[in-house]
């Protein structure tokens, strides 16, 4: 792998929803590159890439896996990814490590919520993707259709990808065109019109050539081109000018012999697009003749003489036609040929690649440099230069990423070296005798050139170079065991490997956990973090069945912790060791391991634990009343502490839903904005889309949508003739943003601790523990330096000493509202969504007679400090049941796919989950429903089983989160009115109502006091029977 031309090479990835094919279509390759991996009669049925017994077993991929093919004189590293949305994590690192993505659709399901997910992780990572329709056979046999209706049906996938990338691309010209009109005038530099190249272009176009049509389970595919170079001849047209009219409204004029528009065939004949004419009838007259009895068989014999093509007769006499339609297709249309030839065609080399790709990659730091940090600067500039020219020279600097650690049984590791010496596999990196799994990095190399045995340093994400010795915790150096060239399951090893190659590396599993980036020099960037699409939301408590056992599974966790990409490992407050997973598919396999492999111990998983949030009923029709009655004070919660020399006042509001949604979105970004870690180290704030505002920092980018959600909150709620009172709430809103003192809980979530509005105390030898806007000064809302002095310079000593422990105790009154926001009234849940506005006012310390002191008061209530944090949690879990609390449950978006004779099974599942259907559709040109719907993650724990079930299979179902949603129902409802007391009868009888039964059984899991009965009728439980 030494000495190559970086230009022969492609790094590749297969992107689609689940069962689209692409595994299949892997096959094929796989099997066409030689090498004796696979027989070409197995492709297809073999899935050569999911050697896990599990994914032979439930027939879907579950993690990436990379394979090296031959193609000419190419070399092609091929990684297939699964489709299922619990393995989403593994879409992101083989991504990461690819240049290129095969998207997958099938043409009979169309676009999937899958579909959209990998077309975003394409964008995301700068990959140049390729189409690729499969399962165009489906159309034939399946859903006969005539070539013209597939070809309109075909016509509407494409422009529907098209769709979907496009809006991608308006969403990073709208935010690059924001971020140019927000920057200083006269500084915008050329990388800022990036967003205007090609931008009205359609990203996927059959007749460029990026577009192929495949029956990936019979072998065969092709593109316009293929069709177009067959034709030149016979119509006596160029090449190129066929590739241009072989797809959209073009037709061939018989007569004239030249290729028209519509208008020129005229209205009257029934003319068909070239497309249709020239490729799919042709296709669907081979179908025809080889699967209907009556069928032509002389057209068979037609294709075999007119291409030459070498059919062995036996597969000529086959007893079943579709092997013998297989059989002649994939020899006149062989899939491997159009697929790896539209990839060295279209697909760019690591060269030009990382050319493009290192804005994504490795982004510009901006640093400001002094004399001592210059020399590092200059380095890490050099570095990231020789990433962007993929520099695969010996002298340059050695840099690669790893996206994932991935498990491997010992037993499976190549036993000879690449020169043919026998190698020791039973001892890793520290000398002693490893487990029965070893663990391998997955990484590719984007400098210079890795070899076995080097030492190389290991950096975390959180590394800065310009930071020295504080750093080094995020620096580690390791030794380079042995480097392999992935074959799917198999080892290849080899001595040293190039820049733009996939390799997998040994000897890294003490220092890596999940990902990392490998430097020969210590003076670098890590690289950007990987997107992923969704986080670990299912989570179980997992404890072995035997005590004995805890050693191996604590051991066991650690393994899978670092095995899995995805999973996250944490002991929780009550000491219980939780397994988050993405999904019930990812969890079973999680346990799998860990039973079979990790820890071979006997477990005990625990019922879901399902995370909620608590929040309180809000009113938004009418959002200026509820600001003027919030800062009025109006309404608060009185609390004092114990020794009375403190008193606090509590206010709650309940924020606009999307501004709430917005700071739980941001909230790694206000953890750097807040942390003050934006010095030299902030890394560039990402939007939604993707795309990073070049000229400004994170807090400002972050400011300007925290009030532009604020404002479509504010212009929703008011029509366009109420200008005054809309004018008047956003006067107040942009009050409350300069009044910020702090978010919670964990100093970074979706609730707000507002400073004080009132000037006077409540008496005279009172004093206001004012606060500071430190969360607003951080993001800009006010000026940094600005400090309101609340000390009055006339004042006693007595009263100077009371300003002076007004301020101290400041801090106190964070922790209180970080305590209370942790955990909430309900369940002990974490709040979402409010502002607490707090007012706390101490008094001096009381007079005392006789021989006790002032310093002997405190210590018979506590430390003072503690008793105001406690007052402060108090009286803002009581500011939230005065009201009117409310639960939020998490949601799941599912989209189901059924025939129409199922629809009435499948609502009555969606009916018990408590599930709200949002939209249905049938799909156009086939038996399908498509059904969208909103599940609550509660609800979802069996939803695929008893789907399935329920409609004996036919139905599928996909849940990916979306949002978090308040239940309208009030837990503590109790009927009052006479229309209430007449439907739900009086208090004593009324059951308790989803969000009451939701709470209670939280509380009954964390132990905490649930008002139930205890004996539900008493008179059934006597002993009837009288025996002595």
């Amino acid at each position: 792998m030494g000495d190559f031309d970086p230009r022969k090479l492609r790094n590749i990835c297969i992107l689609a929803h689940v069962d689209h094919g692409k595994t299949t279509l892997a096959d094929h390759l796989i099997a066409a590159s030689g090498g004796g991996l696979l027989h070409p009669k197995q492709a297809g049925k073999l899935r050569f890439m999911d050697y896990l017994d599990e994914e032979q077993r439930r027939a879907i991929t579950m993690k990436s896996s990379s394979i090296a093919l031959h193609y000419k004189d190419y070399y092609i590293n091929l990684i297939d990814s699964p489709g299922h949305m619990d393995f989403c994590s593994e879409v992101s690192t083989a991504a990461r490590l690819s240049d290129g993505a095969l998207v997958l659709v099938d043409a009979v399901e169309g676009v999937h919520i899958q579909t959209h997910a990998v077309l975003r992780q394409a964008w995301v990572e700068k990959l140049t993707p390729c189409l690729v329709l499969n399962k165009i056979d489906r159309l034939i046999s399946e859903l006969k259709l005539s070539p013209s209706e597939a070809y309109y049906r075909l016509l509407r996938i494409v422009h529907e990808v098209n769709g979907i990338v496009s809006a991608y691309k308006s969403e990073k010209y709208l935010s690059d065109v924001d971020s140019i009109l927000a920057g200083p005038s006269g500084e915008v530099c050329d990388e800022s019109f990036e967003f205007l190249e090609d931008d009205e272009e359609d990203t996927f176009q059959p007749q460029k050539g990026n577009v192929a049509f495949v029956c990936a389970l019979d072998g065969w595919g092709f593109n316009i081109w293929d069709f177009a170079e067959f034709y030149a001849s016979k119509l006596g047209a160029s090449t190129a000018a066929l590739r241009k009219s072989l797809w959209g409204p073009r037709y061939f004029n018989p007569k004239t012999k030249m290729i028209v528009g519509k208008k020129a065939m005229g209205g009257g004949t029934k003319a068909r697009p070239m497309f249709v004419q020239f490729v799919l009838e042709p296709l669907w007259q081979i179908y025809q003749a080889a699967l209907e009895p009556d069928g032509d068989k002389g057209m068979l014999a037609k294709v075999i003489k007119s291409f030459n093509l070498c059919v062995p007769a036996r597969e000529l006499q086959n007893k079943d036609p579709k092997a013998v339609l297989q059989a002649i297709m994939s020899r006149w249309l062989p899939l491997s040929e159009t697929i790896l030839s539209t990839v060295v065609r279209c697909m760019p080399d690591p060269i030009t690649a990382q050319s493009f790709r290192i804005s994504r990659l490795l982004p510009k730091r901006e640093v400001a440099v002094n004399v001592a940090s210059s020399n590092v600067v200059a380095e890490a500039e050099l570095v990231r230069k020789s990433v962007e020219l993929c520099d695969s020279s010996p002298e340059a600097p050695c840099i690669a990423f790893v996206s994932k650690m991935f498990a491997l049984p010992v037993k499976l590791l190549p036993h000879r070296g690449p020169n043919g010496e026998v190698l020791n596999n039973l001892f890793d990196e520290g000398g002693s005798i490893e487990s029965d799994e070893c663990f391998l990095a997955f990484a590719r190399i984007f400098s210079g050139v890795l070899t076995s045995g080097q030492r190389i340093f290991v950096l975390s994400a959180l590394y800065d170079p310009l930071k020295g010795e504080t750093s080094h915790k995020h620096l580690q150096e390791a030794e380079l065991q042995s480097l392999y060239l992935m074959m799917g399951q198999g080892l290849k090893p080899v001595g040293s490997a190039n820049a733009g190659n996939i390799v997998a590396i040994r000897g890294l599993g003490q220092h890596i956990l999940k990902s990392a980036t490998l430097s020969s020099t210590k003076n670098c960037w890590p690289f950007s973090s990987m997107m992923f699409q969704v986080s670990p939301t299912l989570k179980v408590a997992i404890e072995p069945s035997d005590p004995a056992d805890m050693g191996a599974l604590m051991k066991g966790l650690r393994l899978l912790n670092r095995a899995d990409p995805f999973v996250e490992v944490t002991v929780s407050s009550r000491g219980e060791h939780v397994l988050a997973a993405a999904g019930e598919v990812h969890l079973e396999r999680c346990i799998k391991d860990l039973k079979e492999r990790f820890a071979k111990v006997r477990l005990e998983v625990s019922p879901p634990l399902v995370s909620y949030k608590e929040t309180i009923e809000g009113d938004e029709s009418n959002p200026l009343d509820n600001l003027k009655s919030f800062t009025g004070n109006s309404e608060y919660v009185e609390k004092a502490t114990p020794n009375g020399r403190c008193i606090v006042r509590v206010s709650v509001m309940k924020l606009p839903t999307s501004l709430t949604k917005l700071l739980d979105e941001s909230s790694d970004t206000l953890g750097e904005t807040i942390g003050s870690k934006l010095e030299q180290t902030h890394k560039k704030f990402e939007s939604p889309s993707g795309s990073a505002a070049e000229d400004e920092g994170p807090h400002e980018a972050l400011r300007k949508r925290l009030v532009d959600a604020v404002e479509s909150y504010v212009a929703s709620a008011y029509r366009e003739n109420d200008k005054d009172k809309k004018e008047k709430c956003m006067t107040l809103w942009h009050q409350l943003l300069k009044k910020i003192w702090a978010l919670g809980p964990g100093h970074v979530g979706p609730n707000l601790l507002l400073t004080s509005d009132s000037k006077g105390n409540i008496n005279d030898s009172s004093v206001l523990v004012c606060g500071s806007s430190h969360v607003s000064a951080k993001l800009g809302f006010i000026d940094i330096s600005r400090r309101s002095d609340i000390t009055d310079e006339t004042s006693s000593g007595a009263k100077q000493a009371l300003y002076a422990e007004a301020e101290s105790l400041e801090s106190s009154i964070v922790s209180g509202f970080q305590i209370a926001t942790a955990a909430g009234p309900l369940c002990d849940e974490p709040m979402w969504g409010l502002a607490f506005a707090v007012e706390a006012y101490i008094y001096p310390l009381a007079t005392h007679s006789g021989n006790e002191t002032p310093q002997q008061q405190p210590e018979q209530f506590g430390i003072f400090t503690g008793q105001v944090m406690t007052a402060v949690k108090d009286a803002c879990r009581a500011a939230v049941l005065q009201k009117k609390p409310r639960l939020v449950e998490a949601m799941y978006f599912c989209e189901l796919n059924t025939p129409t004779e199922y629809l009435g099974p499948m609502y009555a599942v969606l009916a018990r989950r408590r599930a709200r259907v949002v939209k249905e559709e049938m799909q156009e040109g086939s038996p399908l429903f498509t059904v969208h719907a909103y599940v609550p993650v509660a609800e979802s724990f069996g939803f695929a089983d008893e789907l399935r079930r329920w409609t004996s299979g036919a139905c599928s179902a996909l849940l990916v989160l979306s949002h978090w949603e308040a239940l309208l129902e009030d837990p503590f409802f109790v009927p009052k009115t006479e229309e209430e007391i007449e439907e739900f009868g009086d208090g004593s009888s009324v059951l308790h109502n989803t969000a009451r039964k939701l709470i209670d059984a939280v509380r009954r899991r964390k132990g905490l006091p649930v008002e139930e009965k205890v004996v539900q009728h008493a008179t059934k439980q006597r002993t009837l029977a009288r025996k002595v």
